[in-house]
């Protein structure tokens, strides 16, 4: 058995509980003067209209109050915070309502400070070098920035798109560590054959109360080489100073048998300390060579007046030189120098044409660029691969120098560098360093 509940308004509770309390007295003196039911009732009509009126007078500011904390809390609940209420009497009414309007600007204040905080994460996220993919658990994408869908050779946002469809296009490795789902490290290899290490981090975050999975990607290729680099430095610094506090006592030892092979009339002594003057010089330059590239000092940074360098270079090494007028470039000039005067030394013992060895030199809003290209033998995948590490020469005189101190400069600049086989032979050299004073 089913009952309907009957539901009144506050006007009709107040007016009810007024008839009721204006009535009880009328009803009780009737009852003992014993009054005639005309009366009565005429007195009891009465009473009704008198005590309905009050309470309709008492309701009205209730009523205003309570439908304005109503239209405010609908306004909550659609999430509009930038309404206030009006009504201002001084009541307890009045007293939520003035509440409910400091509230809301409170509430409105902390949604504009979470809207800028959200603004400037999905900008850091969006320039971030780490590529993220965050996907909910229905396996749609929700979220990716740029660097995402760089690596995953996407055209167009990958928002709203299934994660399965993504392995598509993919280069295998990647849809493994995809499919894996762990923590861990796997290599790629990019158009130039060149292997990137890359490091994939995963976690499990509960947001609208949906659980999702992060994918965050961050290439450790330039943080490897980097350790990698520093490890050659250490060595090279020890190996210095051992050979440095050895040269030293020789070639002083050198200089005092030279005096003493003068009092003796022996011309086989002048060729043995001319030949060991011959290799201390030659280990002190080695000594001062590798002492380059393990101290390399901070750039200090000036601006690169382009033509007399390229015109002083063009002296010493003869190349065909196509710049753009107005390169701005602040930069090291003795190091920038040294960069050039080693990748063009390297292009003419490549066995090119001298006339083949070419220097272009570009500028965008962003970077100078800086092609340094020859027509010779060019380099194999396994020497382009080690080309840059240090020690690492197909020369036969080479110090494996060269090239690691040129990465060296670079990337002390923040720049980049990187070799490129020509389709039509030779090697091609690509520096980019950022415009920054």
């Amino acid at each position: 058995m089913t009952s309907n509940r009957i539901n009144l308004t506050i006007t009709q509770q107040l007016a009810l509980i007024s008839a009721v309390a204006a009535l009880v007295p009328v009803w009780f003196i009737s009852w003992l003067t014993q009054l005639s039911w005309q009366w009565v009732v005429s007195v009891s009509a009465i009473s009704i209209l008198i005590s309905g009126y009050l309470a309709l007078r008492l309701a009205k500011p209730l009523v205003q109050g309570v439908q304005s904390l109503e239209t405010g809390l609908l306004n909550f609940k659609d999430g509009e915070l930038s309404s206030l209420l009006a009504y201002k009497a001084n009541n307890e009414v009045g007293k939520l309502c003035q509440l409910y309007n400091q509230t809301a600007k409170q509430l409105r204040q902390e949604k504009q400070w979470i809207y800028q905080r959200e603004l400037m994460l999905d900008k850091v996220l969006q320039s971030s070098p780490q590529a993220v993919i965050l996907k909910n658990d229905q396996g749609f994408i929700v979220y990716s920035n740029h660097s995402a869908r760089d690596l995953l050779n996407a055209k167009s946002s990958l928002e709203g798109s299934q994660f399965s469809t993504l392995f598509v296009d993919v280069h295998p490795q990647l849809v493994n560590a995809l499919e894996r789902g762990v923590d861990g490290l796997f290599t790629l290899d990019n158009q130039q054959q060149e292997s990137q290490t890359w490091h994939l981090a995963t976690g499990k975050l509960l947001l609208n109360n949906q659980y999702h999975t992060l994918y965050v990607f961050k290439q450790l290729t330039r943080e490897l080489s980097r350790q990698e680099v520093e490890v050659w430095k250490k060595v090279i610094r020890i190996i210095s100073h051992e050979l440095n506090n050895s040269l030293g006592p020789m070639s002083s030892m050198l200089h005092s048998g030279k005096i003493l092979s003068e009092k003796v009339d022996e011309p086989r002594l002048s060729r043995v300390f001319s030949t060991i003057e011959e290799r201390i010089k030659h280990l002190n330059e080695f000594v001062q060579g590798y002492g380059k590239f393990a101290k390399l000092p901070t750039p200090q940074l000036t601006r690169i007046k382009w033509p007399q360098l390229l015109k002083q270079l063009q002296n010493q090494w003869a190349f065909c030189l196509n710049a753009h007028a107005d390169v701005t470039t602040y930069a090291d000039h003795t190091q920038i120098e040294q960069l050039l005067i080693n990748l063009l030394k390297n292009a003419h013992e490549s066995e090119s044409n001298i006339e083949q060895i070419s220097v272009n030199l570009s500028q965008d809003a962003n970077c100078t660029r800086i092609t340094i290209s020859d027509q010779g033998k060019g380099m194999s995948e396994q020497v382009m691969a080690n080309a840059l590490i240090p020690f690492y020469s197909t020369k036969a005189t080479g110090s494996g120098l060269g090239l690691a101190l040129c990465r060296e400069i670079v990337e002390a600049h923040h720049g980049q560098i990187s070799l490129h086989n020509q389709p039509n032979g030779g090697l091609s050299v690509h520096v980019v360093l950022p415009n920054k004073q």
